[in-house]
């Protein structure tokens, strides 16, 4: 169950327990909407634990991408003696 479901459920069981004004002979819908709230609590709560052990999604979908440069002299060039080549690595993390 996740955040959505979890808040889902608080806003029915809240919409029960203090907006309906029904009386029924074998079902107390004021029960049954506290019932609801307090799974969504519950839910909730775990969905936020789980999120936080897991770390959640990241940027890259899954992926992590670090680059890398390396810059290393050129070769001898007369027209530019000092220039440099910079190289670019791309590298994926793939979980």
């Amino acid at each position: 169950m996740g955040i959505v479901v979890s808040l889902l459920l608080i806003a029915v069981g809240a919409f029960m327990r203090l907006a309906l004004t029904v009386e029924a002979d074998s079902f107390d819908v004021h029960t049954a909407g506290m019932i609801l709230i307090v799974i969504g609590l519950v839910g909730s709560a775990l969905s936020i634990a789980y999120w936080a052990s897991w770390g959640g999604f990241d940027r890259m979908g899954g992926m992590r991408r670090r680059t890398v440069v390396v810059s290393q002299p050129e070769p001898v060039v007369v027209a530019q003696p000092n220039a440099v080549v910079t190289t670019t690595v791309q590298e994926r993390e793939i979980r």
